[in-house]
């Protein structure tokens, strides 16, 4: 079964159920200053969780696109991808574990055929100090489905003591690994924030092969249990059930409990074809298949090849959606994991024997590959190519030097200053030189690297692990004023330099608004001397800002700003700024898609100043400003 059949399976089924199915929303968060990138299908939908009703009701489904830029360093086993897609469902108020738990054993074993004998569940175990219970309803409830396929189940109660014993199919584990909230484990969320238990899905793959696999594992003089990472279960999917509150020193009930579930395509197509290794599945092998034309090396030749492979498998896949929504090579904030994806994928394909480049055609097999399912990525076919080349190219013009220069080092430890000049000369990310450094067993001096790099002012840098963390974006009182604001700055962008004009991504916090749009050359500063006299003359004039849910055919026909993709259902969310009713009535400057939050009236912003304007890559500027 392929990946774009069980995705279609997955949909299909859960609009079945009475879910509105929306289009993934894009790696690139809009207006969400903690994260780089949308890591989870959780992510976009986290202001529903939260409580802010959804335009499509309170059943949603989907299939999001996710990348996970701290999993580039596991990338090269059986199954870690930066990228992947996690099939959704959600209930906002709506069914809970009843439902939920029925629909996705149903699903996977009725479905997508899975044997039940392979198939594992977790559960929270409780935790009296805090006064939440076991969650002894979805332990019955999955007990009882098995029952229903035949399975006369058994709970295991100390897994990660005890192991699996004959017949047990259903574990209790504590809040370190079934517990669910934005603050992780119980006892660090603050009073007033939601959570609650999750119960996790594992398939076990043939019983030969998971000995196998567990044998030759690190955890081989342990017990095995599902969560023991040997290797032998791949957790396929996860229900979180929100149903607490956390109040004072333990919880209570929410008064709307919601599910959240999530799931791995790409580990559902490795259990639908009981295969452990997620390179095997189908969405990669014309990719495998240009790299063995061009390497002379097959996939399974040997161990280093095989990591070899899986890497420039993994990262070309994330680099082409990652352009595709237009985050281009760079050397800051997300532009720098694209390039640093690019780069890493180029030395192991010198690896492999590959001196030419290859990265476009590896790009293009995956935009053949996913055409039908995303449309974004052959409109942008031709831009994604041209990066990836010209990325490649940048590279490959340095690469052999730096590695020249990196060999004359001997059997020495790296220095600050190396390090640092590997970067500086030869475009090794930092990251490239400690894997370079640990094959060869040399530490490299990451103080001193730091030093050098502040000492020189460089501006290429990787962002702190806490920026990395998902969640809802700040909505403070001063935020929401800079969120307004970024709408006048569009409309204002669009009508000094040109309808040309489209937002191509914006970040706000509490200082100040990043605001990143198409345009191929630098500003004048009479052009931003008119933006910003524009944008002050908006706020002046004390314009209402009104928020509307009307049919997307409408917003189009009206002239709404957006991108109006298969995201959106039937009904969209548009922030008007005037009184005006569509675009081009005198008494409107703004419409626009947006899911808010914004203030009642632009008199409440104060003054706006544009302090930068700059380059982020080939057509796309920047705009930083501030509010006083």
């Amino acid at each position: 079964m392929t990946v774009s059949e069980i995705r279609a399976k997955f949909l299909s089924y859960m609009e079945m159920k009475g879910h509105k199915v929306v289009f993934s929303s894009s790696l690139k968060p809009e207006n969400d200053p903690t994260t780089l990138f949308t890591g989870s299908g959780m992510q976009p939908m986290l202001p529903y969780l939260l409580g802010q009703p959804h335009e499509l009701g309170k059943r949603i489904a989907d299939s999001q696109k996710c990348f996970r830029s701290q999993d580039i360093d596991d990338v090269g086993d059986n199954r870690h991808t930066t990228f992947f897609e996690m099939l959704g469902n959600w209930s906002f108020g709506d069914y809970f574990k009843g439902e939920e738990i029925v629909w996705m054993f149903n699903f996977l074993i009725g479905e997508l055929h899975l044997d039940p004998k392979n198939f594992y569940v977790t559960c929270f175990k409780g935790n009296s100090n805090l006064n939440i219970p076991r969650d002894d309803v979805s332990a019955d409830l999955w007990k009882k489905t098995f029952k229903q396929k035949g399975l006369d189940v058994k709970v295991g109660e100390n897994p990660e003591v005890d192991g699996i014993k004959e017949g047990e199919h259903i574990f209790y584990y504590d809040e370190r690994k079934n517990w669910w909230s934005r603050s992780g484990i119980p006892k660090n969320m603050p009073e007033g924030e939601p959570g609650g238990p999750d119960s996790e899905m594992f398939y076990d793959f043939d019983s030969d092969l998971s000995k196998k696999i567990h044998a030759n594992s690190k955890f081989k003089d342990s017990v095995c249990h599902v969560n023991c990472d040997c290797g032998r279960f791949l957790e396929i999917g996860n229900n979180v059930f929100m149903e607490y509150k956390k109040v004072g020193n333990g919880f209570e009930e929410l008064p709307q409990k919601n599910v959240d579930h999530g799931s791995g395509l790409e580990r559902h197509a490795c259990a639908v074809n009981n295969d452990e290794d997620i390179f095997n599945i189908d969405v990669f092998n014309e990719a495998k298949n240009t790299i063995e034309r061009l390497s002379g090396k097959k996939y399974r030749d040997d161990e280093k090849v095989t990591y070899a492979y899986r890497v420039i498998l993994d990262h070309l896949r994330a680099g082409t959606f990652l352009i595709g929504d237009d985050v281009l090579p760079g050397n800051k904030d997300q532009s720098y994991f694209v390039r640093r994806l690019i780069r890493r994928s180029v030395r192991f394909a010198r690896n492999l024997g590959i001196d030419k480049n290859f990265t476009k055609s590896i790009a293009l097999s995956f935009i053949e590959v996913y055409k039908d399912e995303y449309k974004n990525l052959n409109e942008k076919k031709e831009i994604i190519l041209f990066e990836m080349e010209k990325e490649e190219t940048k590279f490959r013009a340095t690469l052999e030097k730096g590695i020249k220069e990196f060999e004359k080092i001997g059997s020495r430890d790296i220095s600050g200053h190396n390090a640092f000049d590997l970067l500086q000369s030869y475009g090794f990310p930092i990251e490239l030189t400690i894997e370079l450094a640990k094959e060869r067993g040399l530490n490299v001096d990451l103080v001193g690297f730091e030093e050098e790099k502040k000492k020189h002012s460089e501006s290429s840098r990787t962002a702190s692990a806490g920026k990395f963390k998902g969640g809802l974006g700040g909505d403070g009182e001063i935020e929401t004023k800079y969120h307004t604001a970024t709408h006048l700055l569009h409309e204002a962008l669009r009508q000094v330099l040109g309808e040309h004009v489209e937002q191509k991504g914006s970040n706000i916090t509490s200082e100040r608004l990043r605001f990143d749009f198409s345009h191929n050359e630098k500003m004048t500063d009479e052009e931003k001397k008119k933006v910003e006299d524009l944008v002050n003359e908006k706020i002046n004039e004390a314009l209402p800002v009104k928020r509307e849910e009307i049919k997307k055919d409408e917003a189009i026909s009206r002239g709404a700003i957006g991108l109006f993709g298969d995201k959106y259902g039937d009904v969209v969310t548009v922030y008007r700024i005037g009184t005006g009713e569509k675009r081009g009535d005198t008494n409107l400057f703004s419409m626009e898609l947006c899911g808010g939050p914004h203030v009642a009236n632009t008199k409440e912003l104060g003054h706006f100043k544009i302090v930068k304007e700059e380059a982020v890559s080939a057509g796309v500027r920047r705009i930083k400003a501030i509010l006083s």
